[in-house]
């Protein structure tokens, strides 16, 4: 399945309505559902300066800009900043950028390395206390890269923000999973790291 079904997309956007979410990056636009129930979370904010930065380097090629032209449609392009390059090039140039975000949801490449890239640049722009939530945690190579931060960065798993979600039938594992970054963040010394 390439699209976020409605279920995860209506938990998603519940949790940053929640969360008052002002700014949120996005890992993989594709079809667009993740991304109209982000857009629709940050008008329902009513915030100030809303921005909703995705990332997908394949967008106008392997999706034919589908994502995109949906939301624009919708009239969310006002709000949102399409990049389109792998998010290894575009995540550190967003910290360049010195851009901080409240919240960040990644569903791009699933390969374990990526998806580890892809965390450890968001935990840099993501503010302390702020979201992660990962689509497909059900994966071994997303999950295992995620457990690398819960075990080793402090982050804590949201209980039940995300629970109204699917869950895979075979496992039993939610989809969606959300991780609260430290307040305050912290760097771990060499000797303390432990394994995962």
């Amino acid at each position: 399945m390439v699209t976020v079904p409605e279920r995860d997309c209506d938990a998603l956007r519940d949790l940053l309505i929640a969360e008052g979410v002002e700014t949120v990056v996005e890992v993989g636009l594709a079809y667009g559902s993740s991304a109209l129930a982000i857009g629709e979370a940050l008008v329902a904010v009513d915030a100030r300066r809303p921005l909703h930065v995705i990332i997908d380097p394949m967008q106008a090629t392997e999706w034919s800009n589908v994502g995109w032209q949906l939301l624009r449609s919708a009239g969310l392009d006002r709000i949102a900043r399409l990049l389109l390059q792998p998010s290894s090039m575009a995540l550190p140039h967003l910290i360049g950028e010195r851009l901080t975000a409240d919240a960040a949801f990644v569903d791009g490449s699933h390969r374990f390395h990526e998806v580890f890239v892809d965390l450890y640049f968001l935990r840099k722009i993501v503010r302390p206390g702020g979201l992660i939530v990962l689509d497909d945690h059900w994966w071994p190579s997303v999950r295992t890269a995620a457990h690398y931060f819960e075990t080793n960065m402090g982050w804590r798993v949201v209980p039940g923000a995300l629970d109204a979600g699917t869950i895979d039938l075979e496992t039993g594992r939610p989809r969606l999973r959300g991780f609260r970054l430290p307040n305050p963040p912290f760097e771990p010394s060499f000797e303390a790291f432990q394994p995962f």
